[in-house]
């Protein structure tokens, strides 16, 4: 009996450790190994700013133009708003549940409604002032939001509504954390501003690389550090994403050495307190827009830039190659194995495999 019992002992142990084995390997090679770009148009246009509306993907672009593709009828809608001789270049959008809102880059700083069912538009936000040039918008919910862009004084330019987008207001400097000369943002794709839930995270570049956190929908603020590389005009965190309150992922570096990948990703394990260099000398260098992958558990993320599309199924540590398509400046992901991505001359659907 001690010696069957043994020798079974010896064979269940045997049998876990080869599970073990089986478990590990499949964890290992789990996640995506290529990608198919199924192009929705293509145009003669520059796009940075895109959201998802169920079956539309909105798109702001430059030349005055927006629109949608409809994803069910494969139709493509266009127009263009006419504002005395301006071209306007839209590299802000965002939504609640009745309006499209655009927000155009440079002065004047023009904030156009956009009925999701009549298509009718209309200006709620004019800014003139020789350094007014916004950066990113987002909604909290239905009838809040804000909206971003470089110091016209020594903070941040934060304007918010209160009231489902009908009116916004510019927040005072002196409710603003102070910002240092020299620093700013980007808009790259519409993707320093960070929400979840009440949460509200900007990501700042130039002079100094740092997030500024907001528990409360923007009526109080904390900046914390990071270690992204900083000090030149065009260094610095060009995009972020957070997968919960927790785990945030921020990215950038210097878009005049596109190819420098060391000191321009890192991650943050609590809320943005604090954030650690990841993958240096390896993956991507400069980044235009980082997505963490829906359901993923903050361990799969994606990134579009200078360098292609990029990988990670480990949080960041190591990054594959799927795509030398440099095209891209911003995606949002669809679902777990497909998202939309936007950039220039094209608007297309990426199915991850």
């Amino acid at each position: 009996m001690k010696k069957t019992a043994l020798l079974l002992g010896v064979f269940i142990l045997l049998v876990s450790f080869k599970d073990l084995e089986i478990n590990t390997k499949k964890t290992i090679n789990d996640g995506f190994v290529s990608m198919q770009i199924d192009t929705l148009f293509q145009d003669r246009i520059s796009i940075r700013a895109i959201l998802i509306d169920k079956n539309k993907i909105w798109y702001g672009g430059d030349k005055s133009r927006f629109g949608y593709y409809d994803l069910d009828k494969k139709e493509k809608f266009e127009e263009r708003i006419y504002r005395d001789t301006l071209k306007l270049e839209f590299r802000s959008i965002a939504q609640n549940s009745k309006n499209i809102y655009l927000l155009s880059v440079g002065s004047p700083a023009l904030l156009y409604q956009v009925s999701k069912k009549t298509k009718k538009v209309k200006l709620v936000y004019k800014e003139v002032h020789e350094k007014a040039f916004y950066d990113s918008m987002q909604f909290w919910n239905d009838r809040e939001g804000i909206a971003v862009g470089d110091p016209t004084e020594d903070t941040f330019s934060i304007i918010i509504t209160r009231d489902g987008g009908e009116t916004w207001t510019k927040v005072l400097s002196e409710k603003l954390p102070t910002n240092a000369k020299g620093e700013a943002a980007f808009a790259a794709s519409n993707s320093n501003i960070v929400i979840k839930g009440n949460d509200t995270w900007i990501v700042s570049g130039g002079k100094k690389a740092r997030v500024f956190y907001s528990a409360d929908k923007g009526k109080t603020w904390k900046v914390f550090s990071t270690p992204i590389v900083q000090g030149k005009e065009m260094t610095g965190i060009f995009t972020a994403d957070f997968y919960d309150l927790k785990h945030g992922f921020i990215a950038g570096g210097d878009y005049e050495i596109p190819k420098q990948n060391s000191d321009n990703k890192a991650i943050t394990n609590d809320g943005g307190k604090t954030w650690e260099l990841i993958a240096q000398n390896q993956g991507f260098g400069y980044a235009s827009c980082v997505q963490y992958v829906p359901g993923s558990n903050a361990k799969e993320l994606v990134c579009v830039g200078a360098l292609g599309v990029q990988y990670s199924k480990d949080g960041g540590v190591s990054w594959t190659q799927l795509s030398e398509n440099s095209k891209f400046f911003t995606i949002r992901f669809l679902n777990k194995n497909t998202a939309i991505a936007a950039g220039y001359n094209i608007l297309a659907r990426i199915n991850f495999k």
